[in-house]
């Protein structure tokens, strides 16, 4: 490993552990139009997310429950990187991300911004689900309106 990519690696580290110490964005809205749970039982990681959305917007977001590191960290950097954006650019973003985590594109080509410091959850198997249970749980929310 070259100088570069460890320090590379240490910035990921460093953005997953903030966002896991301090995650945005966490608990509930009063009073959203779309909500979802998702849950894995295999590893006890328990999210709910919960939307305000209008006119094809994500308003407003919040995330609450239980998980590991990575699960707390994903949900955190993905309600930042979707609050006050179009569903259908959220929608995008997920597919992009769930490609890059199961191997199917490569992260410099998924345009992900600070979600790219999860990529490297894609060399452990038994993590992805970990990384991705925020965003089903959002998927779920935007497919079925509360």
């Amino acid at each position: 490993m070259n100088a570069q990519t460890a320090a590379e690696l240490d910035l990921y580290q460093d953005v997953v552990m903030d966002h896991k110490r301090a995650p945005r964005h966490f608990g509930t809205l009063a009073a959203p139009t779309h909500q979802a749970r998702g849950r894995n039982p295999s590893c006890g990681d328990d999210l709910q997310v919960t939307l305000q959305v209008a006119q094809e917007r994500i308003e407003d977001i919040r995330f609450s429950g239980q998980g590991c590191a990575i699960c707390i960290a994903s949900a955190s950097m993905m309600t930042e990187a979707v609050h006050g954006g179009d569903v259908a650019l959220a929608r995008q973003l997920q597919q992009r991300f769930r490609a890059v985590l199961t191997g199917e594109l490569e992260p410099e080509a998924a345009h992900l911004g600070k979600l790219v410091s999860l990529a490297g959850v894609r060399r452990y198997p038994g993590r992805i689900k970990c990384a991705l249970l925020g965003w089903h749980a959002l998927m779920h929310a935007l497919d079925d309106p509360s």
